[in-house]
């Protein structure tokens, strides 16, 4: 048997995974574990959660796979320091203590750190390890998992190693290059710089740029083209680095940026104005060009009719949904753990068929399980925990359970849902999810600002039945991994009365768009999670009865967290959500908690300082 571990670490996004003969057996991200969001350090929890899921010990690995070349980036870092210089003194200067005391000996700082996980090993008795390259971790990531035989597959992301954006042919168990963009030419970071401009924090406001550009107009198109972002006919691209500031300083953006754009960024946490929703509305309409074009040239490069894809880019699913649309693929997959966390899959992947020149076939189906690849837990765990904190709860079977909840969702309660495997990736996919019901008016107000503790503009999205999908939106494929948008039907469509007619923006918030107004956006537009009953039957179970309750097979799903903290890994985690949040029911398995029912936790009046509002 011949496991292999995958490991992403040191940028954002740690994660380990680990497989066995090829099948994907176990990945978390470490911030599940340490509760730091995008926590970037050795990923010890999830690589110890990964052995424990497995059955084995670091002994027991073929090899340990590191997901990308930290020599290469430091090229890449003093080449970049060279062409700028003395501009970019600054941004070097702060960037090489920690290059100097740990990026640059990876190999042996990755070797202590297994060796503090298993001390009973010396370094020389530890698997061999090796190291992959950023991209080609991603591209592997996207095309060994997916159903296809033959693919093409487009990255996209901030920056790797040198590549920024990358093509690849996958056929059979081999990924090839095709060609690539290289630094500072980056779609990523040209988002990334709006992210910062709007008063977003980059490398994890991005989906807010998104969310926010349907209150926007695309006033600022032209701008964008005009000095920022040559982009050609094929869809290849170089930027103007005039504008940026992100090679020479410590901000994305520079005066000259300012200067286009009418001003000086928007402070964070400061109130949001038309300009940002009309500059967030001009970069997603650019960002999705790009996009396009791309993929249609791939497409007419190589005559092949599937597309992979990852990389942050690939997590924009607005984009995803055009290319679905309005692209020439008759598929496209992309990987639900798109960015760095994913790295770590491909890593894995790569060693099995490269080194081992394995054969891989595909099976129709994608193998990542629904990214249901997190630890679990059981009922008697879980009453134990239940027990030691006093909490008052029934433990009810599973027909029981689904249709208690179903009714109290169908009532107005938000639920907070703990079951199965913790997902793999930043979406919540019913196995750690806060819960709501779509019809409801006034659940995205409630959830936003009563239990996510968020923006108000921010959209949810909508959980439904696969075999029902087309009955309330303009799609009728696969969205397991909640990465693709597509509107709402028109049939179910709510027309502006006469007195919002004049409404703009923000002032459109609480307008209902759809019979399902909790999870239809400005736009009409959804970002939809297909449930499928194959790989998470008591999810299904549960949106079957909220369906027989009320006849609407569609339910609100959001992570289960607050704002500033990671998707809940442990029930520990949920219960203090629940406590600290004003959501209803909270079930645990088996184990269903109600709110009233509660006593308050001690000196808990200050939770919120506890994390880091971004």
């Amino acid at each position: 048997m011949n496991y292999i571990l995958g490991i992403s670490a040191f940028y954002h996004d740690s994660a380990a995974c680990l497989i066995l003969d090829g099948e994907i057996l176990a990945a978390a991200q470490e911030e599940r574990f340490t509760r730091k969001k995008h926590d970037p350090g050795f990923p010890s929890h999830a690589v110890a959660y990964c052995l424990k899921e497995g059955g084995i010990t670091l002994k027991d690995l073929r090899y340990i796979v590191f997901y990308d070349k930290p020599l290469v980036k430091f090229e890449r870092l003093l080449e970049t320091y060279l062409a700028y210089a003395p501009k970019g003194l600054q941004s070097f200067v702060a960037a090489m203590p920690v290059w100097i005391k740990e990026k640059l000996f990876l190999r042996n700082v990755l070797a202590k750190e297994f060796v503090a996980l298993a001390p009973e090993l010396k370094q020389s008795e530890l698997p061999q390890l090796l190291f992959g390259e950023h991209h080609e971790s991603h591209a592997a990531s996207a095309f060994y998992p997916s159903p296809y035989e033959k693919a093409v597959v487009l990255c996209m992301d901030g920056v790797g190693e040198w590549a920024t954006t990358s093509a690849w042919l996958g056929e059979g168990n081999v990924v090839t290059p095709l060609w690539e963009i290289p630094f500072p030419h980056s779609l990523g970071l040209l988002y990334s710089a709006f992210t910062y401009y709007t008063g977003f924090r980059v490398n994890s406001g991005e989906y807010k740029v998104m969310g926010l550009a349907p209150y926007g107009e695309p006033k600022y198109v032209k701008q964008i083209y005009d000095h920022l972002l040559d982009l050609k006919p094929d869809g290849t691209f170089r930027l103007n680095m005039d504008y940026f500031n992100y090679c020479t300083g410590l901000t994305m953006t520079g005066n000259k940026f300012d200067d286009v754009f009418g001003g000086p960024p928007r402070k964070p946490e400061s109130t949001l104005t038309q300009r940002e929703m009309d500059l967030a509305r001009s970069i997603q309409e650019v960002t999705e060009e790009v996009m396009l074009r791309v993929t249609r040239t791939l497409h007419r490069e190589t005559e092949v009719d599937y597309l992979c894809m990852a990389g942050g880019v690939a997590l924009n699913c607005v984009g995803n949904g055009r290319i679905l649309r309005e692209g020439p693929f008759k598929g496209i997959w992309i990987q639900p753990a798109a960015g760095d966390a994913g790295g770590a899959v491909g890593a894995a992947l790569t060693a099995w068929y490269r080194y081992d020149d394995q054969p891989r076939r595909s099976v129709g189906t994608d193998r990542m399980k629904g990214s249901y690849l997190g630890p679990r837990h059981t009922n008697a765990e879980i009453e134990q925990f239940l027990e030691s904190a006093s909490a008052p709860y029934e433990l009810l079977d599973d027909e029981q359970l689904v249709d208690r909840v179903a009714q109290d969702l169908a009532d107005g309660k938000v639920v907070g849902w703990f079951q199965g495997r913790m997902e793999f990736g930043p979406r919540a996919l019913g196995g750690r999810s806060i819960l709501g019901d779509a019809r409801n008016t006034k659940m995205q107000s409630v959830m936003n600002l009563k239990i996510k503790y968020r923006e108000s503009f921010r959209p949810f999205a909508p959980s439904i039945l696969r075999e029902r999908v087309s009955d309330f939106f303009e799609m009728n494929t696969d969205s397991p991994y909640m990465l693709l948008v597509a509107p709402v039907q028109k049939k179910r469509r709510l027309p502006l009365l006469a007195s919002q007619s004049g409404l703009w923006g923000i002032d459109l918030l609480n307008v209902p768009r759809s019979e399902i107004p909790a999870v239809t956006h400005l736009d009409y537009s959804a970002r939809i999670q297909t449930v499928h009953e194959e790989t998470n039957p008591r999810y299904y179970r549960l949106l079957k009865a909220f369906e027989a309750h009320t006849g609407c097979p569609v339910l609100v799903n959001t992570s289960f967290n607050v704002r500033g903290e990671p998707i809940v890994g442990a029930p520990e985690d949920a219960y203090r959500c629940f406590m600290r949040t004003e959501m209803d029911v909270l079930v645990l398995e088996n184990c269903v908690l109600y709110k009233t029912q509660q006593q308050a936790l001690v000196s808990d009046t200050d939770w919120q300082k506890e994390f880091e509002l971004d």
